[in-house]
């Protein structure tokens, strides 16, 4: 990655001028919080790896990385308005330190500074791609709302969540880096193309770990998903495999919200039991391996390494 140092910390340094604001002090306490967090910027970190790897020269990409950092940035502060989540990368959620009122209109700011960004750079599909890209997260977010708790949902469903609320933001990632460097319109469909899938995933790898990882380097608890009555992958295999008695004992805790203590130690048995966890994994795999194949016809290069390794470094976490 230290081919793209140099932007990596133009990037951070512009997120932090935009940050700033004169009359709300309130708005560079709350996003200081989140970035202090650290967190991989792994989108901008895309964004700059395509550009390069298509041979673009000029300023912009600085500032199409800093945009999908604010709207990445944006979505948590919403995401944890909505979940009422306490922990975000190992520390109190904004909305827990401040109010929902505050993590909500500073994350509407930033959107209006990511559009500003995008202004700047003059190209008027680099804005239309992102800005469709916006549309589509709280496209999938509204949908999982109406998806997480009904244990109707399948996996044709949970797809369209993920594609929606994590995928798109991937996937116009890279194809803005493609657009801004003027590269072939079979590159940037490739850039498309893995960014999709690696977005896919990126969310099914975060959906198991809930499950199977380890608290301290998730920064959240394991199990939150469940407690928060999450309808995520492992689940929907278990729930499609289960058995009449199997069947209640998920409507009681996903659809009707009555947890007892020992009800996720159940739960990870039943996951168990019809191996959800391992068949969710090899799905993971698979997303990302389409990642990697959708770089093919572009030619290799150190810049198209580190889009490859960061597909490997997404799956590496779930094995």
């Amino acid at each position: 990655m230290s081919l793209l140092n140099d932007e990596m910390n133009a990037v951070n340094q512009l997120i932090t001028a935009r940050m700033a604001s004169k009359n709300a002090p309130r708005i560079p306490e709350v996003t200081k919080h989140l970035v202090e967090a650290g967190g991989k910027r792994l989108r901008p970190l895309l964004t700059l790896a395509a550009a390069k790897l298509c041979g673009y020269d000029g300023p912009y990409h600085i500032h199409l990385a800093a945009t999908v950092e604010f709207i990445h940035t944006a979505t948590l502060l919403h995401d944890d308005v909505v979940d009422e989540s306490a922990q975000r990368r190992g520390r109190p959620t904004a909305n827990l330190l401040w109010d929902n009122q505050s993590s909500v209109l500073v994350g509407d700011y930033l959107f209006s500074r990511s559009f500003q960004l995008m202004v700047e750079t003059g190209n008027l599909r680099v804005l239309d791609i992102l800005a469709n890209a916006s549309a589509t997260i709280a496209e999938g977010e509204v949908l999982q709302l109406t998806a997480a708790q009904n244990l109707k949902t399948n996996e044709d469903t949970y797809f369209k969540v993920i594609r929606g609320k994590t995928a798109a933001l991937f996937s116009a990632a890279t194809q803005v880096g493609g657009v801004i460097a003027s590269a072939p319109e079979s590159h940037i469909a490739a850039l498309y193309n893995y960014g999709d899938a690696l977005g896919i995933s990126f969310q099914i790898v975060d959906d198991l770990l809930d499950y199977s990882g380890v608290a301290a380097s998730l920064g959240k608890n394991i199990g939150d998903d469940f407690r928060e009555r999450k309808l995520t992958l492992p689940v929907i295999k278990a729930v499609a495999n289960a058995t009449p008695d199997e069947k209640q004992y998920w409507e009681r805790v996903i659809e009707k919200g009555k947890q007892d203590e020992g009800d996720l130690e159940t739960a990870l048995t039943l996951l168990d039991k019809y191996n959800c966890l391992d068949d969710t994994k090899d799905q993971a795999i698979a997303y990302a391996n389409q990642a990697k194949s959708a770089l093919s016809e572009i030619p290799d290069s150190e810049l198209k390494e580190i889009l490859l390794d960061l597909a490997d470094f997404v799956v590496s976490r779930a094995v």
